[in-house]
């Protein structure tokens, strides 16, 4: 059972949409959906005890063993709805969190989600004493609630630690490729943007490569990054990201920061849009804030439209005020348009960088070498 509160939102319905789309990312079958309106969430149930009845006997009709909120519940909140309900509630960040758990493939991606996930865990521990609340103390029962809550927090707050080192030790590895990089004056491109718009099947089609490609939300967890070759500049170095979503979860913000310094230090982002969806002006949004959240808002944009044969688009370029490309529409999957997309880069690149720094030539069929480590 899916639940969403209007709390007067314009892309409450695309946001509520997506909440479905992410359940069945995550492998559960939506049954039902439940949905009201409300100025402001209630402290105790956020939608309220008559909602929160409703919602119980809706799912108990359904045969429903989960019920997730499209919106982030507090730990109490969480708590009293499981205690009205009668089943175990999650909420938009736990859901995201737990997609995030299955798709993670790398070493490194697997620490970040761990990390995150902890940091979340963190602010329920106390979900799981709540036996002990009504207790006053006493002889046997003064102390080990409390100690078993203690423990639980130390060993938590360690491993938070380990993994956060283990993070810094990957970032000064990147660091140093990236240095290595900015002295060749290899000029680096990060693809960006809303979760499957498209991101890795343009990566693939540019490079070549096989990077996992998907219809689903957060096909990409891992940033993958590629040689690739563009006429008259030379080498160039593209990174294709994880996607951004509506309220993308802070935690994974942190985490994800070593990863998504490909982004913050990339000399042009390629901000890919499905030119098909009907909510892509909220989506552009969505990725300009988390982009702001990373300290990435000033480094240059190019959107480029994806998915022009699903939209019914031709492919197209074209310019800004200052005579630069801004916008292109195209299709990765199909592949036109790409020429288009490299011709831009090219021009972007020439525009950026002093006269001569061009890296050595590579050979038409060396388009797509992986960097040293290819989980980077």
């Amino acid at each position: 059972m899916i639940v969403g509160v209007d709390f007067g939102d314009s892309d409450f319905a695309d946001s509520f949409d997506e909440l479905e789309l992410l359940a069945g990312s995550a492998g559960a079958q939506v049954v039902g959906r439940v949905s009201g309106k409300r100025s402001t969430p209630d402290p105790k149930h956020f939608v309220g005890s008559g909602k929160a009845d409703e919602i119980r006997l809706a799912a108990s009709a359904d045969d429903c063993d989960l019920v997730m909120f499209n919106h982030a519940l507090s730990p109490a909140q969480q708590r009293n709805l499981e205690q009205v309900i009668g089943l175990r509630v999650i909420d938009r960040t736990s859901l995201i969190l737990d997609i995030f758990a299955q798709r993670a493939q790398s070493h490194e991606g697997k620490i970040q989600v761990e990390l995150a996930q902890l940091q979340h865990l963190a602010t329920r521990l106390v979900r799981g004493w709540t036996h002990l609340e009504r207790q006053k103390g006493g002889i046997g029962l003064r102390g080990p609630g409390e100690t078993q809550l203690e423990t639980d927090r130390r060993l938590i707050g360690e491993r938070v630690k380990q993994l956060r080192i283990k993070l810094g030790k990957l970032q000064a590895q990147r660091d140093t490729q990236r240095r290595a990089r900015e002295r060749r004056g290899t000029f680096s491109v990060s693809l960006i943007g809303y979760t499957n718009a498209g991101k890795s099947t343009l990566f693939n089609t540019l490079t070549r490569a096989k990077a996992y490609a998907a219809d689903q939300l957060f096909a990409t967890l891992d940033t993958t990054t590629r040689r690739i070759w563009i006429d008259g500049v030379g080498q160039v170095v593209l990174s294709d990201t994880v996607g951004f979503i509506r309220e993308l979860p802070h935690q994974l913000v942190e985490a994800f920061k070593a990863t998504l310094e490909e982004t913050v230090h990339a000399d042009l982002l390629l901000h890919v849009v499905d030119a098909s969806s009907p909510s892509r002006h909220a989506q552009i949004a969505a990725v300009n804030a988390v982009l702001g959240e990373i300290g990435a808002a000033d480094i240059p944009q190019m959107i480029v439209f994806n998915k022009a044969d699903a939209a019914g688009l031709d492919p197209e370029a074209s310019r800004n005020e200052a005579g630069s490309v801004d916008r292109i529409v195209l299709s990765a999957r199909t592949g036109a348009g790409i020429d288009l997309l490299r011709a831009a880069i090219a021009e972007r690149a020439n525009a950026s960088r002093p006269s001569g720094l061009v890296d050595p030539a590579l050979p038409d069929d060396a388009d797509s070498s992986p960097l040293p480590d290819d989980s980077l």
